[in-house]
């Protein structure tokens, strides 16, 4: 009873369900090992009675991190204060990276109500903070403190509220409650003390009359993201997989710009959607899964168009630059017309050679400007970020096994080595700048083009182990830990996905600053953001290393804070959130979700009427705040589903549990149902037996519904059977590596697909009107 107890205090589950009439006890062992990734010895049950006891007995005036959402009820951190408590705000420093430019620190609501207050309402025996004038500056805040060894903790000690902080007071009673819309006799909504502080990451302070002081993160946030201006639809595409005639073996940034800007002009798409584009973890071979990168805060090099960096056309060794760009062809020769798969470290290193060259150019004055702007605005993160690539081009690309001097980036031995890697370091800082300018680039490229969303980006789930993120930010990562996912229908063994997850302790304690600096970097280029399994701003199943996925437990998030900061970087980049909900979901996530703006993901072949008949859902009944598509990275492609192919794949592989006719008779049932529904509502007028018209009907059933965006898989436009990821599959087949193939399963570059009758036989579904192009005399400029 106790060790639950304790489990409970810190949001660990002793117990799950994987569905409404099945519980399942978790193993006390996973438990224990999980309470100590989070700072709390549970050995033994007097270790277990001593740290209850402690955190029972231990009183908190405020959390570590309090959130507000604009225009909404106080949360009971703060309502539930102390009558006649003083709460002062203290803004956010000007400074703040993400925050709108020319923008006063802040709202003069927030500084002062008046230039000569009135008194607090019902304080007896409070006494205001001085109220500062309009351009007073605004003090530093109390750090944060982690104890050792220990779960994280905030620092409460007395404060004094800086100068040019908003000052409230929690009155003594509340004689005349309002709703929110102002009307009289209804539970407060928004107490008349407070006032409310811009969206924004704040510090508050709290004194209450018995002179007891603390100091808490504050986080108010919009109540909603920005949504999609009207309905669109786009592609999906794994970016690696999308050679062009100058890809040096595998889809770069400049095809990802080329499509955007072909798609949003040519056939009137809103957006592109791309895998994760975050650094790599370097290897022989290096893993190919964009989803178990070294670090989300930063993209890969790997991703870069050599000769669009302004540098190139200036280098002097032009034939070792022409000997690049020819080997760089043999690649892309040998994957397109050779059989071979996709190479990420051969083109790795034909483009590190390549940007070995074009740094020893000297940026001019401006792009020098720009450069020091870059590493100004990045700061800690990308230094730490630049001298774990310095380091791992020396000892590998697991700090764990570095010299033990360097396992701390903030030790006397890591400051040495960044001394003497420090031409290794800049490097490394200028990749990630030359790689951000082509990330803005693409975004240009399809907002001029007319997309009203652009790029939209892909958010991994974690990091790799041994990457740059665990390293950097080692107090914010469970060691010993991994995500995954627990035994369910599809998966008897669960999941293990290989990825230490986040603290919630930690992220609470530092006022999520890791977190919203990870938003931060992957919003400043992006139209829109996709989450990789966005229940894990919820709660996340944690593997202890060592043990079976089914042997892991649900470790709790505080989704009111995940979602809070999500909302206010994406408001504050003007971007649009789109949450990979499928599979198995906690009830009430994805409303919480939708209440707060994020888009759902709605996959055709699983839209049915789970709760009534277990027929395909009638067009009508899907949700409108989603992405509806046919297919994913991680699913058949529809030419594949509808011919069943993904079938025959599965048992030659020996993934299938049943016989192989047992599994295609299935297979072909929902298919069929599918295809009838499609009849019915004369979607299909070219009758049965016709793929591509099968595949059409498909977009225009997806076109039907009310969904907010429409993905078209590409690969689905030329007809490619093969799906570009298999789940339960590592060397049997090459995840990672393909690239986008007709019918046939012959390789086909950006510019076959572009010109394919069937993709434009299929846009034609989808398109809202018909290109045209003015004469040049009537063209604007």
């Amino acid at each position: 009873m106790g060790l639950s107890r304790l489990a409970a205090l810190h949001g660990v589950a002793t117990s799950y369900s994987p569905s409404p009439d099945v519980t399942v006890s978790v193993p006390d062992d996973t438990v224990i090992a999980v309470l100590a990734a989070l700072g709390v010895d549970a050995g033994t049950p007097a270790d277990v009675r001593k740290c209850l006891a402690a955190a029972e007995s231990r009183s908190r005036l405020l959390p570590p991190t309090v959130v507000v959402w604009a225009g909404e009820p106080l949360p009971p951190a703060l309502s539930g204060l102390p009558p006649g408590s003083t709460v002062t705000v203290e803004p956010e420093p000007p400074e703040t990276p993400g925050r709108p430019a020319g923008r006063p620190p802040a709202p003069l609501s927030m500084r002062a109500r008046a230039a000569a207050p009135a008194p607090p309402v019902s304080s007896p025996g409070a006494s205001a903070a001085p109220v500062p004038a309009p351009g007073d500056a605004v003090g530093a805040s109390a750090p944060l403190a982690m104890p050792p060894g220990g779960a994280a903790t905030v620092s409460a000690p007395p404060v004094t509220p800086p100068a040019g902080a908003a000052t409230a007071f929690a009155p003594a009673s509340a004689p005349h409650p309002q709703r929110a819309d102002g009307e009289p006799g209804a539970p407060a909504a928004v107490p008349a003390w407070w006032i409310p502080p811009a969206p924004g990451v704040h510090r508050v302070h709290v004194r209450t009359p018995d002179h007891r002081r603390a100091t808490a993160t504050l986080v108010v946030a919009p109540a909603r993201l920005p949504q999609p201006p009207g309905r669109s639809h786009g592609f999906l595409v794994q970016l690696y997989s999308l050679l062009s005639a100058r890809s040096w073996g595998m889809g770069d940034l400049g095809d990802l710009a080329d499509l955007a800007a072909w798609s949003g002009r040519t056939i009137g798409s809103g957006f592109v959607q791309v895998n994760p584009l975050h650094a790599a973890v370097p290897g022989h071979p290096t893993d190919p899964s964009p989803y178990r990168p070294s670090s989300r805060r930063f993209p890969d090099p790997v991703h870069l168009r050599i000769e669009s960096i302004p540098e190139y056309g200036h280098v002097r060794d032009r034939a070792a630059l022409d000997d690049l760009r020819q080997d760089a062809a043999a690649l892309s020769e040998a994957v397109l017309n050779k059989g071979a798969l996709i190479d990420r470290d051969a083109v790795w290193e034909l483009k590190r050679q390549a940007l070995e060259l074009v740094v020893e150019v000297p940026l001019t004055p401006g792009r020098r400007a720009a450069y020091c702007d870059f590493l100004a605005e990045q700061g800690q993160a990308l230094e730490d970020h630049a001298l774990w690539c310095a380091l791992a081009e020396v000892h590998g690309p697991d700090w764990h096994a570095w010299p033990e001097a360097l396992r701390d980036p903030r030790s006397p031995g890591t400051a040495r080595a960044r001394t003497e890697l420090l031409d290794r370091v800049d490097f490394h800082c200028r990749l990630a700048w030359l790689t951000a300018t082509q990330l803005a680039a693409a975004q240009r490229a399809a907002e001029d083009a007319g997309m009203s969303v652009g790029i939209v980006h892909d958010l991994a789930v974690g990091v790799h182990p041994a990457g740059a993120d665990t390293w950097a930010q080692q107090e914010a990562f469970a060691h010993g830990m991994s995500v995954g996912a627990p035994p369910d229908a599809f998966n008897a063994r669960g999941q293990d996905w290989g990825l230490p997850p986040w603290r919630p302790d930690v992220l609470a304690a530092t006022g999520y600053a890791a977190y919203r600096g990870l938003l931060r970097g992957l919003l400043a280029h992006a139209g829109a953001l996709r989450i990789d399994h966005v229940m894990g701003l919820f709660r996340l199943w944690w593997v202890p290393e060592g043990r079976p996925p089914t042997d892991g437990t649900y470790v709790a998030q505080d989704a009111d804070a995940m979602l809070a900061v999500l909302v206010l970087e994406a408001h504050r980049a003007g971007t649009v959130v789109v949450g990979e909900d499928l599979g198995t979901v906690e009830p009430g996530v994805r409303e919480a979700l939708a209440r707060r703006g994020v888009l759902g993901t709605s996959v055709l072949w699983f839209e049915r009427d789970w709760d009534g008949d277990g027929r395909p859902l009638a067009p009508e009944k899907w949700r409108r705040d989603c992405l509806a598509t046919a297919t994913t990275h991680d699913l058949p492609s529809t030419a594949a589903r509808l011919t069943g192919d993904h079938v025959t794949l599965r048992h030659r592989l020996g993934l299938l549990t049943r016989s192989l006719e047992e599994e295609l008779t299935e297979d072909a049932t929902d298919t069929a149902e599918w295809l009838a529904l499609l009849a019915r509502l004369r979607m299909l007028p070219e009758g049965d037996g016709d793929e591509e018209a099968a595949v059409r009907a498909v977009h225009r059933f997806l076109l039907r519904t009310p969904a907010r965006m429409t993905g078209v898989w590409l690969p689905d436009t030329v007809g490619d059977r093969r799906p570009q990821n298999l789940p339960g599959t590592w060397d049997q087949y090459p995840n990672w590596r393909l690239p986008i193939a007709d019918a046939e399963g012959h390789p086909v570059t950006l510019e076959e697909i572009t010109a394919s009758p069937r993709l434009h036989a299929l846009m034609d579904v989808l398109r809202p009107r018909k290109p045209h192009t003015a004469p040049p005399g009537e063209r604007r400029p």
